[in-house]
């Protein structure tokens, strides 16, 4: 179904937030927003046949939290903008069976934050949802915007990095799996091409004897991005590391892992001695800059901090 953007207040099933957008006007009454087509598929191939027709100028909205504030400030003109809302397999959570977690892209952060499979298992990624804007914001903002976006800051790309996940992406030529450690290309782009679509990320299984953390730091408790934000996996097995994984966002182009780090965790038992010397090398792995948000300097100590204070829970999550 296509819509005039005239069309757009009279369509019952936008909702309230199209309206605050569509609705704002220039001292001189027009609106910011130029006009556009509002697609509006029901199924995931509906989807990629509109990428597929829409050419460049066509835009995905899932929460609308990032496009709708770039549409309304004139950041963005889209010709089109296609509304993943009505696609049922984008907003679903799988779990069980022991494979793992399958997490629609349309999944909004407030639900990862409250899903009792997401809390069970993977508590790290709920502590990141929960972090994303005021409660209105994640309601509405979903996993797959917060990693299409690709900023640098994005709360919920450390925890999935290091939980080792994979970004299922369709589109013209089939569906094709990307690890999320190389989804990210760069500051604000991604392996995604213009006529593809994410559809779900799959988490595999931590197993037994597994635990996490997600802490960032922010200027202010509420409605801020992460200045740092670390993410730590630890399994252990008969008190012996196993596995250990660090994500660092906010200091440098994308997310990354500190491997260095991690593997000196790896094969030894987790000690308050281990966990700082991992946290040391973490630093190494960061790559900040000085901004207004904060030095170079107060990210790698900021680096240090997290580390060592995510270690120690997802050490005491692992061992409980």
């Amino acid at each position: 179904m296509y819509l005039a953007y005239s069309d757009v207040l009279r369509y019952t099933n936008v909702g309230p937030v199209w309206g605050a957008a569509v609705c704002v006007k220039l001292s001189k009454r027009r609106p910011r927003v130029r006009r556009f087509e509002l697609i509006l598929p029901g199924s995931v191939d509906e989807c990629v046949k509109a990428l597929a027709q829409g050419g460049p100028e066509t835009k995905l909205l899932a929460g609308g939290t990032d496009l709708l504030p770039q549409l309304k400030n004139g950041l963005l003109k889209p010709a089109r903008v296609i509304d993943l809302s009505g696609v049922a397999r984008l907003r679903t959570i799988e779990a069980g069976n022991g494979k793992g977690l399958r997490i629609g892209s349309a999944v909004t952060a407030r639900t990862l934050e409250l899903d009792r499979a997401v809390r069970a298992s993977y508590l790290s990624l709920a502590e990141s949802g929960a972090l994303v804007g005021s409660v209105q914001v994640r309601n509405l903002a979903t996993l797959g915007g917060n990693i299409c976006n690709a900023a640098p800051s994005a709360d919920m790309a450390p925890p999935l990095l290091a939980l080792e996940a994979e970004a299922v992406i369709t589109g013209p030529k089939g569906e094709r799996r990307v690890p999320i450690a190389t989804f990210f290309t760069g500051v604000r782009r991604t392996v995604l091409a213009p006529d593809e679509i994410l559809v779900e990320i799959v988490v595999p299984n931590p197993g037994a004897h597994s635990g996490g953390n997600y802490l960032r730091h922010t200027p202010r408790r509420e409605l801020d991005i992460a200045v740092v934000g670390v993410a730590s996996q630890l399994t252990l097995a008969n008190g012996v590391c196993t596995k250990a994984r660090i994500a660092l966002a906010a200091v440098a182009p994308v997310p990354l892992r500190a491997t260095a780090a991690e593997q000196a965790l790896e094969g030894q038992a987790v000690t308050p001695d281990r966990i700082k010397r991992a946290a040391d090398l973490a630093v190494d792995a960061a790559r900040p800059i000085s901004d207004q948000r904060g030095s170079a300097d107060f990210r790698r100590h900021l680096v240090r901090v997290l580390t060592r204070r995510t270690l120690t829970t997802a050490l005491a999550r692992a061992s409980a």
